[in-house]
């Protein structure tokens, strides 16, 4: 899979970085891989996501949607909702949401 900004208004990419608290960071991080999980089964089209984990416990997560009004699969999945259930109380930085753009990918993001 290649995770790409496409340059079309049709395309709506989201990064969002928060940072969890040390004591629930392996918390969050099991509620994410549910996610994955669930959209490995799910297969909804028109999304590509992917989250990664720093070392400081910081997490980011790159969305991308294809919808027109920039609607996505994800927060209708079950899996999903677990996750943002308590995501603030887990969290010692509040998440950040912001629009993005990629500028570059070198084999970063694709499979070979």
């Amino acid at each position: 899979m290649e995770f790409r900004a496409s340059q079309t208004t049709e395309t709506a990419m989201r990064v969002i970085r928060y940072k969890a608290k040390p004591e629930l960071a392996d918390r969050n991080a099991e509620l994410i891989a549910g996610v994955f999980a669930e959209l490995k089964d799910a297969k909804p089209t028109g999304l590509r996501y992917l989250s990664l984990r720093l070392e400081d416990d910081s997490f980011i997560h790159f969305v991308e949607t294809d919808a027109d009004d920039g609607s996505s699969a994800l927060p209708k999945l079950a899996s999903f909702q677990a996750f943002q259930n308590g995501i603030r109380d887990r969290c010692a930085e509040p998440p950040l949401v912001k629009g993005a753009r990629i500028v570059g990918n070198y084999r970063m993001l694709e499979k070979e």
